[in-house]
């Protein structure tokens, strides 16, 4: 794992959910410019980082937080994750249509209430995951 840059965006994400890991190995395999930094939200020193995530609930939607500390959440962060990533960035513009945005939102937020059940989850450190019984 690269060390982290002041340049770099850092994606805030819960590593003890198997659809999330996932996830996360999908853009560090897209991202060959170390453009993001990844972060469990779990990690002791988050808080201390990013004063600015203090008093949010860390397990309701992934977290991208910008060199300019700016924070998005859920779907909007994905969408700037796509608008980063020279192999998704080509479609990214579609986050702008109303009715797109409005279903992406939906959607993450549908997905990441269920996601232990859809996917599984994990201990923090473990490489396998579990699913539970829904």
């Amino acid at each position: 794992m690269k060390a982290a840059t002041s340049e770099q965006c850092t994606i805030v994400y819960d590593d003890t959910c198997r659809f999330c890991r996932r996830q996360m190995d999908s853009i560090r395999g897209r991202d060959r410019d170390g453009i993001f930094e990844f972060l469990p939200n779990r990690d002791p020193a988050l808080l201390k980082r990013f004063p600015q995530l203090a008093g949010d609930d860390l397990n309701n939607g992934l977290r991208l937080v910008l060199p300019d500390q700016r924070v998005f959440v859920g779907a909007d962060a994905v969408h700037q994750i796509a608008r980063r990533l020279p192999s998704t960035r080509w479609f990214a513009w579609l986050y702008r249509v109303p009715v797109v945005h409005t279903l992406a939102r939906w959607t993450y937020g549908y997905i990441a209430a269920r996601r232990y059940r859809l996917a599984g989850r994990c201990d923090p450190g473990e490489q396998a995951c579990r699913v539970d019984d829904a």
